[in-house]
């Protein structure tokens, strides 16, 4: 099973080492400012870059109903247009370039209430699979997925009566800036990029229940997976309307998994020099799921978490401290550990097994 790990991770061959940045600019439109003007950064920040990022994410996480909060688009539409596979690989699968050819799809955009230098990352993106009834959910794939991926399972969903959002999160397909050929930017050695790419991908996720509810969805929930569970547990950290959540994939601190993940070591390169993993974790703390369990368990819902007894991105140790404070927290949860990688989940015949887990719990948690 590890070799197999091995060898998924090595298809990609693209990744780039970027060194540590902090980031500072990213933070001048942030709320949690502690008194300094909007645009601007105080001069601690130059001084003393890594005591801002930490006093800053303290303040962040005492007042993170702020930080996530935002003002509701009003540019909803649904724009019909050919399917494109977006693929971050040096060399495209000419397979499944062929299986999109000439399909179309209903999209839903809007402009990110978070704002960047890129015009094109803050058109949000997602992509539409409507279904009749009241539940809906919001799905937020892995780092670097591909935008036909998880189109399986949303129409598996779509028969049991659930419609899905399957959002593209922040830097990825559609969302890509020219000038990168992977989703870099979501997760990189740059300290504030990667906290606001988080943010912006919470706050759009919010949008979209929004669309859902004023479209007569009233049960809500969400879906994530690798990466997209760390945004799926963050916005249900800071959402009631959301009744069910699903966590493909499961890990305590974004520096953690960094720090120790095979998918993330080109990351680590870059910036290990420059700081250890303990400050990261706090450098990153305001985006980590292990900073909000008490704001998680402000409202009843029921929660899946999966994780792989074999995965080398997210290490089983850091899967299971997660269960541990679902149990701490007395949550309403179940737990589901799969005999596989966190990249062989998506091989057969992990993927129908991942895929049944999360079809079963969805269609009966919105009951009750």
């Amino acid at each position: 099973m590890y070799d197999w790990e091995h060898r998924l991770t090595s298809v990609d061959n693209n990744r780039v080492v970027r060194p540590l940045e902090w980031g500072m600019e990213w933070a001048r439109e942030w709320p949690c400012r502690n008194g300094w003007k909007p645009g601007q950064v105080p001069s601690l920040a130059q001084e003393d870059p890594e005591k801002f990022f930490l006093d800053f994410n303290r303040r962040i996480v005492a007042d993170s109903d702020e930080f996530y909060s935002y003002a509701r688009p009003t540019d909803f539409r649904l724009e019909r247009r050919e399917v494109q596979v977006f693929s971050t690989r040096e060399v495209p699968d000419p397979e499944l370039e062929a299986k999109v050819k000439e399909t179309h799809a209903d999209f839903l955009r809007f402009t990110s209430p978070v704002k960047t230098p890129y015009a094109e990352n803050d058109l949000v993106n997602a992509r539409w699979y409507p279904a009749r009834g009241r539940r809906a959910i919001v799905l937020l794939p892995h780092w670097n997925a591909d935008a036909i991926a998880y189109g399986s399972l949303c129409r598996v969903l779509n028969m049991l009566g659930i419609a899905v959002l399957r959002m593209t999160m922040p830097y990825h397909d559609i969302r890509m800036p020219a000038e990168t050929r992977r989703a870099d930017y979501a997760v990189s050695a740059n300290i504030g990029r990667t906290m606001h790419a988080l943010r912006q991908g919470v706050i759009d996720a919010r949008c979209c229940l929004d669309w859902l509810e004023e479209r007569g969805y009233s049960q809500l929930g969400i879906v994530g997976t690798s990466l997209g569970s760390c945004y799926a547990f963050i916005t249900a950290a800071h959402d009631p309307r959301i009744r069910v959540a699903a966590f493909n994939h499961a890990s305590t601190y974004v520096a953690d998994v960094v720090w120790h993940g095979q998918s993330t070591r080109h990351i680590r390169q870059g910036m290990e020099s420059g700081i250890t993993l303990e400050t990261l974790r706090q450098a990153w703390l305001a985006v980590s799921p292990m900073a909000y369990f008490d704001k998680f368990s402000r409202w009843q819902r029921k929660s899946l978490i999966i994780y792989a007894k074999y995965d080398l991105t997210f290490l089983p140790e850091l899967s299971r401290d997660v269960v541990a404070e679902f149990e701490r927290h007395e949550l309403d949860h179940k737990v589901v550990v799969l005999p596989c990688g966190h990249y062989t989940m998506g091989e057969t015949p992990y993927k129908y097994m991942d895929g049944w887990q999360l079809a079963s719990f969805l269609r009966t948690g919105f009951e009750g």
